[in-house]
């Protein structure tokens, strides 16, 4: 039987927009963030109360960013995850919200900490923030509430110059699938941390490029874009449809192929 995994039914017909958290706002980031306003749009022309997100990037426009990354010559110096969700705002009349500072917040009896939402995006170049994120979320596995603040899924996009990847698991322990003779209903899928031994790399080459041809050098053009698109095609079918045979898919830029990860 052919697996697959059904949407936590939550996300399917909530009492409010489904809400987001998108850590980064760079390369990928910046490109994912504009998708999900598309799609935010999508949903609520369906009948769905659609999306409502929040960003958050400490890091500033810079020179290098522009061609490579959705900014402009007129926002360098400007803070991204402002820069980026006022420009949504202003062009889909959202009121989208945005963080100049990472997230979690590591801050002990800081009421911060109990920020979440329904689905963590993750568009980071480092590994210590996924390790450091994961041990935040993971002591939210066995929450049963069904809110705005439930953590169910985390979704994350990591890439090399060429090769990239979009992983999407859950955060709860198990989701409820319904009985299928159809189907193999998978109720958890591995996060990105479960599914790479990230306490085993090092961080290399993720520092800022002073230019962009330099920043080409280690990332392609449109490798981000590419990358977004799958994951963003990935989580609008898992909400449109219900479901999804996929958990994620690599990326070879070289080889211009897609490949599918099932769940």
């Amino acid at each position: 039987m052919k697996k697959i995994h059904y949407t936590d039914s939550y996300l399917l017909a909530p009492y409010h927009p489904v809400s987001i958290f998108v850590i980064g706002a760079g390369g990928t980031g910046s490109q994912v963030v504009t998708n999900l306003a598309r799609m935010d749009a999508a949903l609520r022309a369906l009948g769905h109360p659609g999306l409502y997100v929040t960003v958050f990037d400490p890091d500033t426009v810079s020179e290098a960013n522009i061609g490579r990354q959705l900014f402009s010559e007129s926002e360098i110096g400007l803070n991204k995850a402002d820069t980026l969700v006022s420009r949504i705002n202003r062009f889909f009349g959202n009121s989208w919200m945005s963080e100049s500072r990472r997230y979690p917040i590591l801050t002990t009896g800081d009421s911060e900490n109990k920020r979440l939402a329904n689905i963590i995006i993750t568009c980071t170049d480092n590994v210590r923030s996924r390790l450091d994120l994961w041990r935040f979320l993971k002591k939210h596995r066995d929450t049963r509430n069904d809110d705005e603040k439930t953590p169910i899924y985390w979704m994350d996009f990591g890439n090399t110059q060429f090769t990239g990847q979009v992983l999407i698991g859950t955060i709860r322990n198990k989701i409820r699938q319904p009985a299928s003779k159809e189907y193999l209903a998978i109720p958890s899928m591995n996060t990105v941390t479960e599914e790479v031994s990230y306490s085993m790399l090092r961080d290399t080459d993720s520092g800022p490029s002073c230019s962009l041809a330099a920043a080409l050098k280690k990332q392609d053009l449109f490798i981000n874009s590419m990358l977004a698109q799958a994951g963003c095609e990935i989580l609008w079918k898992m909400i449109r449809e219900g479901c999804t045979p996929y958990r994620g898919v690599y990326l070879n830029m070289e080889t211009l192929r897609l490949t599918p990860i099932p769940v």
